[in-house]
């Protein structure tokens, strides 16, 4: 007879994994370093007045599942009433056996909610009430929901040009949890839309006060926001990547360029490619600069459904994996940072699988002693957040770098249903560790295997970005 369906050693396959989770794991508070939860919603503790409003709005993970079961999109992204939409996801949730969607699904509904029934047409609507009578009880309000998980730091994502109010207020609140925003510039960078590039330029030159009437004013206008945004507790950047940027360039090649951008006219596939690359190198001094960490979150392909993304819009479960070339680019671009020894710490978050041993092998490359991880193999990401997929990622950093000094799982999620992702990539972990044991290739040292447990889950991350 086989095993109780998440039970409380879901996942935990022998008697080593489960003393290494629940007395090493479980119970540490969890540092989200990169989401994409509304600073706002926090800030304004919004109460969520039923399921699908906290579950499912916004989750493209779900409208992907729900598309494949025959789902109309009115259901998905559409005006449907809510309580519909939540019955074509159920209807949805039992097709979704071995995805991680049915994993995900029912921890987070016993955790946020002690409901252990299996969602399904015929629980629905039941669920649907009981968990609606908590969501609007004062507890279950968005600090009320980050508290009960036991979340220490969010790291918000934020645009150059964002005022950071919300996370003013939350830092006047005094709010137990440690809301910090993270730099993310993707539309400082995104030149193949002219017309729309101008118009966020000029939002730049507003914000920041700063004539950008060239390259070196841009610069100037990025390097005073990002200032600004270090004085608002920030420790981390982020870039959204096809791959790296790494063409040669001078600064009078960017100053000639932008000149063209400003002007109004449309950049040919060499002109971006310097730019970019001009651009992203200023960045990461900048970086460095301040001390910051650097994230980059390498390989999507978005948008590929043209017709629904001229309906729907870019972020609507339309992006897939991508097949692009990153290894000579991301050497050079490191390369000629370390050789002016301005590369600031580094996370390199990749979503082909293919190029796992590529990134843990080339963030190898640059480490400098000068602390320990200091470039990281970051956690699967996006479409390998999931078992293999984690799995993957742990044995070819174990391989190929030091796992011991990994900092762990995040959410990057839009949603606050998704922090049991913790519990599951520490469940994973402590499993992976544990089989290693009992086969006899790792001593059965529980002190040692304990810190390292602790550490990836939590105190590496505390200590990486000071926290």
């Amino acid at each position: 007879m086989g095993k109780a369906f998440l039970d409380e050693n879901f996942l935990l396959q022998s008697k080593t994994a489960e003393i290494l989770y629940h007395e090493f794991a479980k119970d540490l508070p969890i540092i989200d370093y990169h989401c994409h939860l509304s600073p706002s919603e926090i800030a304004e503790n919004k109460q969520f007045t039923n399921l699908t409003k906290i579950w499912l709005e916004g989750d493209h993970y779900k409208w992907r599942a729900m598309r494949a079961n025959g789902v109309p999109e009115e259901f998905c992204t559409g005006n449907a009433p809510d309580d519909k939409k939540f019955l074509k996801w159920a209807e949805t949730v039992p097709y979704t056996l071995r995805n991680p969607l049915y994993h995900w699904t029912h921890l987070e509904l016993q955790r946020y909610f002690n409901i252990e029934t299996i969602l399904n047409p015929v629980s629905a609507r039941n669920i649907y009430h009981e968990a609606g009578q908590k969501l609007n009880s004062e507890e279950f309000r968005v600090k009320g929901l980050l508290k009960k998980m036991n979340v220490e730091v969010v790291c918000t994502t934020d645009d150059p040009i964002d005022s950071l109010e919300y996370h003013k207020q939350i830092s006047a609140q005094n709010f137990i949890v440690n809301v910090l925003p993270t730099w993310r510039p993707d539309k400082a960078m995104a030149v193949e839309n002219i017309e729309a590039y101008n118009i966020y330029i000029d939002r730049l030159s507003e914000v920041s006060e700063i004539n950008i009437a060239n390259y070196s004013n841009l610069l100037e206008a990025l390097r005073k926001r990002q200032q600004y945004f270090n004085s608002m507790g920030c420790k981390l950047s982020d870039h959204g990547l096809e791959t790296f940027y790494s063409a040669d360039f001078t600064t009078l090649d960017a100053d000639r360029i932008f000149t063209k951008i400003r002007s109004g006219k449309k950049l040919d596939g060499s002109e971006i490619l310097i730019f970019k690359s001009a651009l992203l190198f200023e960045l990461a001094l900048m970086d460095h600069e301040l001390g910051w960490t650097q994230q980059y979150h390498i390989g999507a392909m978005r948008n590929n459904n043209s017709r629904m993304f001229q309906l729907l819009g870019p972020d609507k479960g339309y992006d897939s994996i991508g097949d692009f070339e990153v290894g000579r680019a991301m050497s050079t671009f490191f390369d000629k940072l370390e050789n002016i020894e301005k590369l600031t710490k580094t996370i390199v978050y990749n979503l082909n699988p293919r190029d796992n041993e590529l990134i843990a092998t080339m963030v190898g490359n640059f480490n400098d002693g000068s602390i320990p991880g200091k470039m990281q193999f970051g956690s699967g990401w996006w479409f390998l957040d999931q078992k293999d997929g984690m799995e993957k990622q742990l044995n070819t950093l174990s391989s190929l770098g030091l796992l011991s000094r990994f900092l762990g799982m995040l959410t990057d999620s839009r949603s606050f249903m998704s922090f049991p992702r913790h519990e599951y990539f520490r469940r994973i972990l402590c499993n992976l560790i544990a089989k290693d044991v009992e086969n006899g290739e790792l001593p059965n040292d529980i002190k040692l295997l304990g810190r390292t447990v602790q550490d990836i889950s939590y105190f590496n991350a505390k200590e990486y970005f000071a926290f």
